[in-house]
């Protein structure tokens, strides 16, 4: 068993493809196979289950995920802690992230961060849900995860930075656009665009039909993020609930309204992390940086 093994290995877990993680290795997928093939020969049980559309990891094999994505991630963590301070130009923080976050959370943070420190490296990975953002820290592919907190997550170390309202997004002219609010019963009325499937807003918003006991209406249009849903709602192809972002009050939408529905419990987004005590200051200092910015645009709530 070597640390190559348990690398593939974690990575095979998170794409679910052998034939995924052999093009992200620039290898074959009979290397890789032979990777998982190893480990299984060495602790004598199956770690993966072969299905149609790829491969998950038996009950053994989540055990020996979580064990070696934990290790791996702070084998990674210090050897980059290391190789920092050998090369002595300041090293590099790697962020872990859905697609429009930077632009929403981010951006003073990063103006800020790279006039203060011009030779750090800022790396940005994007992910499609905060399920895989925590995947890819554990997996050592990131310092910090900006993700929707809906529940404590096993292994990581959360704080909350952002309380998001809900509003729903009406076209300009659209009878709802007049009202100062609107409820459960008003949303089961209309055409909603489906935020994305496997995210926690999608989760939080159809666990609150069910405790309203209003039945979800089907969706017929869905979106892979939340401002692609502002921009069909503006385009009059739907209703959109979604979280309310910074910025989105600016003018940017001069086509949709806005209107609060008050009734569904906000959502929180903030960091997620393996360990605050072992992140490096470079880390840290962006990490602060975003909250203070976001606390700036007037929508921060802090638990620390």
């Amino acid at each position: 068993m070597t640390l190559d093994d348990l690398r593939v290995f974690v990575a095979v877990c998170r794409a679910g493809s052998l034939s995924a993680v052999a093009r992200e290795l620039g290898c074959t997928q009979s290397a890789v196979s032979q990777h998982v093939k190893r480990l299984e020969r060495e602790v004598g049980l199956s770690l993966m289950e072969r299905h149609p559309r790829g491969v998950v990891p038996t009950h053994a094999g989540e055990l020996l995920r979580g064990a070696a994505a934990e290790g791996i991630g702070g084998v990674d963590h210090a050897l980059r802690r290391l190789r920092d301070l050998a090369r002595g130009d300041g090293g590099s923080v790697r962020v872990t992230t859905g697609a429009t976050t930077v632009r929403h959370f981010m951006s003073a943070a990063v103006v800020a961060f790279r006039e203060r420190y011009p030779q750090v490296s800022l790396e940005f990975q994007t992910e499609n849900s905060s399920r895989g953002c925590v995947a890819a820290l554990a997996a050592g592919g990131a310092d910090l995860a900006w993700i929707t907190i809906a529940a404590p997550v096993r292994g990581v170390e959360l704080r909350r930075a952002a309380e998001l309202r809900w509003v729903l997004a009406v076209r300009e002219g659209d009878p709802l656009a007049e009202r100062s609010a609107v409820g459960a019963a008003d949303l089961a009325a209309v055409r909603l665009i489906g935020l994305p499937g496997n995210s926690s807003s999608r989760a939080h918003l159809e666990a609150w039909f069910a405790e309203s006991g209003v039945r979800l209406p089907a969706f017929d249009t869905s979106v892979a993020d939340w401002d692609t849903a502002i921009l069909l709602a503006e385009l009059g192809l739907g209703y959109a609930v979604v979280p309310e972002l910074p910025g989105w009050r600016d003018g940017r939408h001069p086509g949709v309204r806005l209107v609060p529905v008050p009734e569904l419990p906000p959502l929180w987004a903030g960091w997620a992390v393996r360990r605050w005590a072992a992140l490096s200051p470079l880390a840290r200092a962006f990490a602060d940086m975003v909250a203070a910015g976001v606390d700036a645009e007037g929508a921060v709530i802090m638990d620390s």
